[in-house]
């Protein structure tokens, strides 16, 4: 199971990372990714033939609500608000000539 990381791994990881390491960094990122690919190893010994694959740890749900009208058509009472109303809609200012 002992992966081993070698050091042209390391700067090529250290490179597309875009970080600058110094040679303890670098010893220590080699340890710390020798010790995550020993515990992928160790996980993937596990049986998981009657586990269902998911997408998220937690259930999730659908969080929108139906698209209902609930106030239904009240352009009479909106247009009580209007200084001006013309055939059902708003009368403004002309803006664009």
């Amino acid at each position: 199971m002992a992966n081993i990381i070698s050091d042209e791994t390391m700067e090529y990881v250290a490179i597309l990372a875009k970080l600058e390491l110094s040679e303890e960094e670098r010893r220590q990122a080699k340890q710390d990714m020798e010790k995550m690919l020993d515990y992928i190893d160790q996980l993937n010994e596990l049986d998981t033939s009657g586990v269902e694959p998911m997408s998220h740890v937690l259930p999730v749900q659908n969080v929108f609500r139906e698209d209902v009208v609930t106030n239904g058509d009240e352009r009479d009472k909106i247009l009580k608000n209007a200084p001006e109303e013309k055939n059902g809609a708003f009368v403004v200012p002309k803006t664009v000539e």
